[in-house]
């Protein structure tokens, strides 16, 4: 056998992620929070950028020309050589390029007239840029910061802190523990954790925390759920021996052991039902009272809503896309005066990546619609008479009917939500595993779900269903089903089984 070294050409097909496949491949997961947040970062960095604002007025400034694919015109005009110094110009001829006649009608200047009309005089200040507030562009503006809002958990016990502790080293201590105390007004950490990051003895912060549990709301600063209890009783002076040993056994009261209850309390059964009604009047979580973080309202990204002929109309929502547009005529203003090589680099580089955005932004809203599309097309039963009617439904189908890959399924459905007018569900609950049927059929996992949590709501206090019933009910329905299964979906709806529900039933 003989070595020889020869020279081949081979053909072949491969995909290369460019940086501009990678962002339209990033845009597809993202949530609208999420892509906003990008979108505002690419305007900041890129001069040819504009937010597109709907105005329908008579004083609608002009709107950027359309992006073009034709190469500009360029002149000797020269710009400065530094990049920086190019930025900062292009950010100051976009400012006065909404006020292309020279007549004076730009966002200050109609601040300045209307602050100077008869319809609104301002007193100095900072709305008029004079005395100490500064100018109309400054810090002071921030109209946000100024409105009234709730007293939060932690300013409410910083402020009790202060009056009631006076050693330094206390108030240290006081201080680092409310940080730790979380919304619902428990430690969220150990004394030993706390002690030790501050490098202090555990004496000295088990005995601020104490401080801190007698400060308003009753039970705050607790480490568990009894301990919660026990200060609110103790502030009630009710955390006698027999509410002591109700409070140490709450899995006794969890699980309805009444009898136990009795014989560990030393009470009649109508002293222990005052004793659980009082335990009932508690608030386990006392920091709900106090501000904290705003709740963040789940927005569609998609409307999906009933035609008269019978079918669907499926919108995307405006509000979740932010629209950016590439001002043209900017661009050839500035790219006419580029003379070097790195003004001319800088201005591409610019429009490129305006040009990728958009059209990006565009691409991830088709795909977005027509994955919702079929979503509805497959699931339509759901959306006609609720979530029985649910189908089994995976990845591969969706991506096999609109031809897709399914990785771009997955990414498109990841974060996103469809607003019906069953309220707002995520795109991934419309897929479901399938459960076989005994004539044949397939059943979305969901929806037998819903059907066990029918079931039960349903059942009466005499005839409490167990896993065993439920099975019989199912398969007499149809749906072919294990009894760990069944198991496993009322345990994943929170529901307790049949010798819990029977004592809290009965009780």
């Amino acid at each position: 056998m003989s070595l020889s070294q020869r020279m081949e050409l081979r053909q072949g097909q491969s995909l290369v992620m460019t940086p501009q496949l990678l962002q339209a491949i990033k845009l597809l997961q993202l949530s609208h929070l999420d892509l906003v947040a990008y979108v505002d970062a690419e305007l900041e960095r890129n001069p040819l950028l504009e937010r597109h604002e709907e105005s329908d007025g008579p004083d609608a400034r002009e709107r950027p020309e359309p992006v073009s694919d034709e190469p500009p015109a360029w002149d000797t005009d020269t710009l400065p050589s530094d990049r920086s110094t190019l930025e900062g110009d292009l950010d100051t001829s976009l400012d006065n390029s909404f006020d292309p006649d020279g007549s004076g009608v730009g966002p200050r200047a109609e601040a300045q007239a209307f602050a100077e009309g008869d319809r609104l005089p301002l007193a100095p200040g900072p709305w008029t840029g004079v005395g100490p507030g500064g100018s109309f562009d400054g810090p002071e503006t921030d109209f946000e910061a100024r409105l009234a809002r709730e007293v939060t958990l932690a300013e409410h016990l910083a402020g009790q802190l202060d009056l009631a502790v006076a050693d330094p080293m206390e108030r240290l201590v006081g201080r680092f523990l409310i940080d730790a105390i979380d919304e619902a007004g428990w430690l969220a950490e150990t004394v030993e954790a706390v002690a030790g990051r501050l490098s202090c003895p555990v004496p000295l912060v088990e005995r601020v925390l104490a401080t801190i549990q007698r400060f308003d709301p009753a039970g705050v600063g607790a480490r568990d759920l009894a301990e919660c209890l026990a200060i609110q009783l103790r502030e009630r002076d009710r955390f006698d021996p027999a509410m002591q040993a109700l409070v140490s056994r709450l899995d006794l009261l969890a699980k309805r052991d009444l009898k136990a209850l009795e014989r560990l309390c030393g009470v009649d059964e109508e002293d222990l039902a005052q004793m659980i009604r009082e335990i009932r009047a508690l608030d386990p979580k006392p920091g709900r009272a106090f501000g904290g973080a705003p709740v963040e309202v789940l927005v569609p990204d998609v409307f999906v809503r009933p035609a008269p002929d019978g079918s669907w109309l499926i919108d995307l929502n405006p509000d979740t896309l932010p629209r950016v547009l590439m001002n043209q005529a900017y661009y050839a203003r500035v790219a006419r005066s580029a003379k070097t090589d790195t003004e001319r680099a800088f201005v591409t580089e610019c429009l490129q990546n305006a040009n990728w955005l958009t059209r990006s932004l565009d691409q991830r809203a088709k795909t977005i619609l027509k994955v919702a599309s079929e979503i509805v097309r497959q699931q339509d039963g759901f959306f006609a008479h609720g979530v029985t009617h649910l189908r089994p439904l995976n990845l591969r189908t969706i991506a096999d009917a609109i031809g897709m890959h399914e990785s771009t399924v997955s990414r498109v459905t990841s974060n996103k939500s469809i607003g019906t007018l069953r309220g707002v569900f995520e795109m991934k609950y419309f897929f479901t595993a399938a459960i076989a049927g005994t004539g044949g059929d397939q059943h979305s996992s969901e929806a037998v779900r819903h059907r066990i949590k029918q079931l039960i709501d349903a059942e009466r206090p005499s005839a409490v269903l167990s896993d065993d019933q439920l099975v019989k009910i199912l398969r007499g329905e149809g749906i072919d089903i294990a009894r760990r299964t069944v198991a496993k979906y009322r345990e994943s709806l929170r529901i307790p089984s049949s010798i819990e529900r029977r004592r809290a039933k009965g009780g």
